[in-house]
């Protein structure tokens, strides 16, 4: 439009007025031409525009986090459950220079921190830290629970610790092949603990009833620290957990671990046999403990959280903190930890259909 303007403009009297119009033709033939030209170029130009726009990273990721996190724990405060999530969270506070929060929700085997956490904001700022309960087991063994665990977005798997079996001086017994022929002696008077029902250590134990061919007597407590208080009190007389929980006992000579439930001897323990050697080849049993974000939490989010998370979690530092609690950091991907999980889900509901387990309704 600018040269047909100047065109008219420029042009002078009557003698000058048939090239005017000569050129001013000239002109408006070279912009009929030049102007579909500029329009592609303007119109390519917008939808670069655009696809550079959907492919840059949202901001929202970038300062993500810019409030508090808070982490949910559907445990007691005091056991490794707790702990752990207890160490990231004070870890990711220092790189986010925002603060993280830990919150213990405890109750009706970790159903009423899972449907809080579900019906949570899918933003990032609210995070659950549990062990294998809410996450795999829950929806399997209640007739209906009021959440999808397979609807929660994987973070990572924090750590592992190696499930133990651990018994009360007053049993009477020093190995795993003593407890067996005990228990088939007195079937369903031998009582243990849990850290509640569902929990890895009723199902691990559901899981020895059903190997052995053998019946006890469950007494399920609200967390870790209960029960083991009543099993160094003698009010229990065994209880399958995590060694981090029950190393100390055991070191002390409160209590004795008969065998360690990995298909590998624990190098804590290098002495103590595991439950393939000791009776029952085969028998696995891994406490661990996952994290996760809300359903329809944008991946972006979960990829940053899993990115900090992981980078925390492989420092030496962070390292030694979880060693001391005698567990391994482990740090998978989002796509690790979903097909973890849904490994962990099928064991689980397999040993739960085998053992004819069913929550009260």
């Amino acid at each position: 439009m600018s040269l047909a303007c100047g065109a008219w403009e420029e042009r002078g009297g009557d003698a000058s007025a048939h090239t005017s119009i000569k050129n001013d033709a000239a002109h408006r033939k070279e912009d009929n031409v030049t102007r579909p030209h500029r329009g592609r170029k303007a119109f390519a130009a917008v939808v670069a525009g655009l696809n550079l726009m959907a492919t840059c990273p949202p901001t929202v990721a970038q300062s993500f986090p810019s409030q508090t996190v808070k982490i949910v724990v559907p445990n007691p405060a005091g056991g490794t459950a707790d702990q752990l999530p207890r160490l990231v969270a004070d870890a990711l506070a220092k790189i986010w220079d925002q603060p993280v929060v830990v919150e213990n929700r405890p109750g009706a085997a970790g159903n009423v921190a899972a449907e809080a956490f579900a019906r949570a904001p899918a933003d990032g700022y609210t995070l659950l830290a549990s062990p294998p309960t809410t996450l795999v087991i829950n929806a399997s063994l209640y007739k209906k629970v009021n959440y999808d665990p397979a609807k929660f977005m994987p973070i990572t798997i924090l750590g592992s610790s190696p499930n133990v079996l651990i018994v009360s001086p007053k049993l009477g017994v020093a190995t795993v092949k003593e407890l067996i022929d005990k228990a088939k002696a007195e079937p369903g008077a031998i009582p243990y603990g849990s850290q509640g029902l569902g929990a890895t250590s009723h199902l691990t134990t559901a899981l020895f009833e059903t190997m052995a061919g053998v019946k006890f007597n469950h007494v399920p407590y609200r967390g870790t620290a209960p029960a083991m208080n009543d099993l160094v009190g003698g009010h229990i007389l065994f209880m399958f957990d995590n060694l981090s929980s029950s190393l100390p006992q055991h070191r002390a000579g409160m209590l004795k671990i008969l065998a360690v439930c990995t298909p590998e001897r624990s190098p804590y323990l290098p002495d103590v046999p595991t439950m393939s050697e000791a009776a029952l080849p085969g028998f696995t049993s891994v406490a661990w403990f996952g994290l996760v974000a809300p359903p329809n939490t944008p991946d972006r989010i979960v990829e940053k959280l899993s990115r900090d998370v992981v980078a925390v979690l492989k420092t030496e530092d962070m390292r030694s903190k979880f060693r001391a609690h005698s567990a391994e950091p482990m740090g998978t991907t989002p796509q690790e930890t979903a097909v973890f999980l849904e490994r962990e889900r099928a064991q689980w509901a397999g040993v739960i259909e085998k053992a004819g387990l069913k929550a009260p309704e």
